[in-house]
């Protein structure tokens, strides 16, 4: 680049991060009206621990600002404010309904921002990951069995996918999913050519060779089976699309995702054909009001509470979302559909769409194949997940127990998404440098290896020099 253009691609980046800056301060201000109001809706009094809430959470993603202005200056300006206002939003409702939950998802907000910082530090290019891709599938394959460990995992709500260490539990599966997807791109990217270069087909179907598609088939189908075993039913869900999303972006054959959805079909049924729970879970799903006390009493709560809510809400602090079970994690979004009626909850939507679509304008963006998938299964993880758990309360599919991203209680899933984030806005920046809207200079590691190369090169003796 001559030195009479880099003036625009520095004006460029610099209002992104003006801009990404100024939504992070709209979020911030959101955040603390949506407390203030809270708190008045709940006790008519302005809380007496404002000041320290907005201290905590300016600083909280002032650190992640300037961690991404220093770190990943070329990054997509959307993805953090968006996630930011989303956690806000979380963090002020799981508040409003119990202290002592409120008071942990601080702890783990803290642990997030911190894990967000250094995952933008190790991974300084997102090609590298791709060099761990087998070690990534075992991690992966380790994190879904440790549930299974005698005396390290715990069946709570009837699914068996925590793990304790003394007073601290977490979801292992949280993590699988990112070190999966990690190595679907990083195996689909580098078979790519080979698993798109069909040799046979199968009636209107062109299937690849059996010995490129194994690996993937095989850490797919482990991670369902473990899933479906542990009885967490939208992991399993969630899994299987990623794989299919990903199949399809990697050959650009249409016939993957017909064959995903006819496999679908067939373990769907098969699963409730063979599994009470699965069957219990359908049943409910079809007709609540057959068992309204027990196994549908949680549905109805969740459907009566978004009635309750109506076009504009009770308001915050006003509601009823306590005698909805599991309100602050499962049902977090029939709670704000309550109090923030129906535009606030489209509302809730309406972010996740937008970061949806940073990520996909994410991946878009880069020409590398790696890159691209990976942009492309992280965003599915994210988009999947909130669908399958919106669509769960609002009765358009069965209801299974994940996390709503960034909002719900948690923290194995906040300090997950939380990575996963943070991997996005790393891609973002690789694609932006690599398009020439910011220098490409090299990483601290690279700085550091180059360094080490030429001490090494002074340090050894000149050739034929007599000793």
């Amino acid at each position: 680049m001559s030195a009479g253009a880099s003036p625009v691609p520095a004006r460029l980046v610099g209002r992104r991060r003006s801009t990404e800056l100024a939504l992070i301060v709209m979020a911030g201000a959101i955040t603390a009206v949506g407390y203030v109001l809270a708190s008045l809706g709940a006790n008519a009094q302005i809380p007496a621990r404002i000041g320290p809430f907005l201290a905590l959470i300016l600083a909280l993603i002032g650190v992640a600002h300037i961690a991404v202005r220093l770190l990943a200056r070329g990054a997509d300006p959307t993805l953090l404010p968006v996630a930011a206002l989303l956690h806000g939003l979380g963090y002020v409702m799981i508040s409003r309904l119990d202290d002592q939950f409120a008071a942990q998802q601080s702890l783990w907000s803290l642990v997030s921002i911190v894990a967000f910082v250094a995952t933008l530090l190790v991974v300084q290019r997102a090609a590298d990951l791709a060099r761990y891709k087998w070690t990534l599938l075992f991690v992966g394959a380790v994190l879904l069995l440790l549930p299974l460990a005698p005396g390290l995992g715990r069946n709570i709500n009837g699914a068996r996918i925590w793990v304790g260490l003394g007073p601290f539990g977490f979801q292992p599966g949280e993590f699988a999913k990112l070190a999966l997807a990690i190595f679907f791109a990083g195996y689909l990217s580098e078979r790519r050519e080979l698993i798109a270069a069909t040799t046979w087909r199968w009636g209107p179907f062109r299937i690849p060779e059996w010995q490129y598609i194994a690996p993937v088939l095989v850490a797919w189908g482990f991670a369902v089976m473990v899933m479906v075993g542990l009885r967490d039913l939208g992991s399993s869900l969630m899994f299987f699309t990623l794989f299919v999303v990903m199949m399809w972006v990697a050959t650009e054959q249409l016939s993957y995702v017909v064959i995903g959805f006819t496999m679908f079909g067939v373990a769907a049924y098969a699963a409730w054909s063979r599994f009470s729970h699965v069957q219990r879970r359908v049943d409910i799903w079809l007709d609540p009001w057959a068992d309204p006390q027990d196994s549908g009493y949680q549905i109805l709560q969740g459907l009566y509470g978004i009635g309750d809510g109506g076009l504009t809400g009770t308001g915050l602090g006003r509601g009823s979302p306590n005698t909805i079970p599991y309100a602050e994690s499962d049902f977090i979004f029939a709670a704000l559909g309550e109090e923030m009626g129906m535009i606030g909850a489209t509302a809730v939507l309406m972010a996740y769409l937008l970061l949806i679509g940073a990520g996909l304008r994410t991946a878009l963006r880069t020409e590398r194949n790696f890159e691209k998938l990976l942009a492309t299964g992280l965003t599915t993880i994210v988009g999947m997940q909130a669908f399958i758990i919106v669509g769960g309360v609002v009765k358009v599919v069965p209801l299974t127990g994940i996390t709503l991203p960034f909002v719900s209680y948690g923290g194995s899933s906040l300090l997950a998404n939380y990575i996963l984030l943070a991997l996005l806005l790393r891609l973002s920046d690789t694609s932006a440098r690599r398009l020439g809207e910011l220098p490409d200079d090299p990483t601290p590691r690279e700085r550091f290896a180059s360094w080490r190369l030429r001490r090494r090169e002074r340090r050894r003796p000149v050739e034929g020099v007599a000793a």
